[in-house]
């Protein structure tokens, strides 16, 4: 079911079933490419599901035959030529300067989209098929956890496009897999399987086809939201916190952690449930 607090949108939507909220790229027609109304909606919805109390676990996923074929050079090519500037702005900068202050403006607010993602406190689980191409990679960074379709092909693509990739490939994807083959695929910007995924750890987990990568999501998506979210956000957030930090520091983020929110209903219950030999009902609290 669609909540009323979701933003509507022609490029991106969501609903919401028993704890898990799925997020669709839906512009299915142009492949889910990443026109510049997706920018703004998607982090706007990405936020709302995460706002909503009922989530405890975010998939994306998307309509038709690709995840997504990336940025929509049509609609951005006139803005990229100009050097992030709007042909259309009726004041547009009036200096160089100006000019490569609207650019970084406008990757700044690029980078939001997908660190929307990151920052949410529920897992998010990106459920990949067909073409993952180019800002594609930069969204599946960002997530907690990837799946892919075996029809699924992937693609650091800037680099074929005289780019430097902007948006969080670069950053979150040393985290994920080996230097070298990060390299490669990197400078070379060529097109890599569901297979070489796998191998590398860009993805944990691999479907036959397009049906079965979203049922695979929704059964690991179902597996979190049957625990405690509490502990499952906690968890996710300690996490987050040892980025940075060496493992004495990491202990006692934790440490503190639990000693502010190990007693919780959520807690009691699960000892309960134990006890008596039945299934806890958590409510995150």
């Amino acid at each position: 079911m669609t909540h009323p607090s979701i933003p509507a949108s022609a490029v991106v939507s969501a609903d919401i079933d028993d704890h898990v909220a799925t997020v669709w790229l839906d512009r299915a027609e142009a492949r889910n490419a990443f026109a510049p109304e997706f920018w703004r909606d998607f982090p706007a919805v990405i936020e709302a599901v995460a706002a909503d109390p009922r989530t405890r676990v975010i998939i994306v996923a998307a309509r038709g035959d690709a995840f997504t074929v990336g940025i929509d050079l049509k609609a951005f090519g006139p803005i990229l030529m100009s050097g992030g500037v709007d042909p259309d702005d009726p004041s547009p900068p009036g200096s160089e300067v100006g000019r490569r202050r609207a650019m970084y403006e406008r990757i700044r607010a690029m980078q939001h989209t997908f660190s929307a993602i990151a920052d949410c406190p529920q897992p998010v689980i990106a459920a990949v098929h067909g073409y993952c191409i180019g800002a594609g990679v930069d969204l599946i960074t960002a997530c907690d956890m990837r799946f892919a379709s075996a029809d699924a092909v992937f693609s650091v693509r800037e680099t074929k496009l005289a780019m430097v990739a902007d948006v969080g490939t670069l950053q979150r994807l040393p985290g994920i897999v080996d230097p070298g083959w990060l390299a490669d695929v990197v400078y070379t910007g060529r097109d890599f399987d569901a297979a070489e995924a796998l191998d590398r750890g860009l993805v944990s987990k691999v479907a036959a086809d397009p049906d079965g990568v979203l049922e695979l999501a929704r059964a690991v998506a179902g597996d979190i939201a049957a625990n405690s979210p509490l502990a499952v956000q906690g968890a996710k957030a300690v996490l987050r916190a040892g980025e940075g930090r060496d493992v004495t520091q990491h202990l006692d983020y934790v440490a503190l952690w639990n000693a502010a929110f190990i007693h919780s209903n959520d807690f009691t219950e699960a000892a309960m449930a134990f006890l008596q030999k039945r299934p806890p009902e958590f409510t995150g609290e």
